[in-house]
């Protein structure tokens, strides 16, 4: 089912990507001279958490444009990309030229990363914004973030809050479902469909995700041996009351785990 579901959305994600992106930030060119003048600002949710990231190993996975990927580099990092989509590696790596930064930017899907021992351990893993809704399980990409930790290396996860994807609608959420607890496969519009004008939407694939609930991402980054450090809520500009984003920090410790189920 996984590998079905990457097919489909990937098929999504290599449609009038690159087009979206010109559209919401401007050429590559454009986007990176905003970039350089505040690469901090963009990586606001984590800094608190790494430091000065100069000299550390990233890997980004699910980088999709490499916005955060391009900010982290101009701050001294040494960072790589993972994401399925070839036209948010156009995109991203056009991006990386005009700021003037190395980035390793590579397009397959993460569960299936060639020759992925060769990448070597990192300090941090990165994945942000609309990640997690692409797994049918979650174990493998906490496993995945597991293997590529170095020791002590941190995983920084920042994601729509589970309550807003049920309850809230938002300016990202557009179609809150009502179930917290629903695990079925959903089919909808690709995120960055309302990027582009009506008119420019036809021929947009559609991607299939379901949801998860905040239980069931906890667990599944401490069943992969990561510590966690902190599960931070971030509320709704629009409404203060509710959580709109959430932040785990997870570390790879090295310690022994007894069996949770005896």
């Amino acid at each position: 089912m996984q590998e079905y579901i990457s097919q489909i959305n990937k098929a999504a994600w290599e449609t009038k990507a690159y087009q979206a992106w010109v559209r919401e930030h401007g050429t590559p060119e454009v986007h990176a001279c905003r970039l350089k003048e505040d690469p901090r600002h963009p990586l606001r949710y984590w800094l608190k958490y790494t430091g000065n990231p100069s000299g550390q190993k990233v890997l980004n996975l699910l980088g999709s444009h490499g916005k955060k990927a391009v900010c982290l580099a101009l701050l001294g990092a040494d960072v790589t990309v993972v994401d399925i989509s070839e036209e948010n590696a156009l995109y991203s790596r056009g991006l990386a030229a005009a700021a003037g930064v190395n980035l390793n930017y590579i397009c397959a899907d993460v569960l299936h990363i060639p020759d992925e021992e060769t990448l070597g351990k990192f300090n941090y893993v990165l994945m942000e914004f609309g990640i997690l809704h692409y797994f049918t399980e979650l174990s493998p990409i906490f496993a995945l973030a597991g293997r590529r930790l170095a020791p002590n290396g941190r995983l920084l996860l920042t994601d729509f809050h589970p309550f807003a994807r049920t309850w809230k609608q938002t300016v990202n959420l557009q179609n809150p479902t009502g179930r917290y607890f629903d695990d079925s496969i959903h089919e909808g519009e690709i995120a960055f469909a309302k990027l582009l004008p009506e008119e420019e939407r036809q021929g947009l694939g559609t991607v299939l995700t379901r949801s998860w609930t905040v239980g069931d991402i906890i667990s599944s980054a401490a069943a992969a041996g990561l510590c966690i450090r902190t599960f931070e809520e971030i509320r709704y500009a629009g409404d203060p009351s509710f959580p709109e984003f959430y932040t785990l920090i997870a570390d790879k410790l090295e310690v022994q785990l007894t069996p949770l189920y005896r």
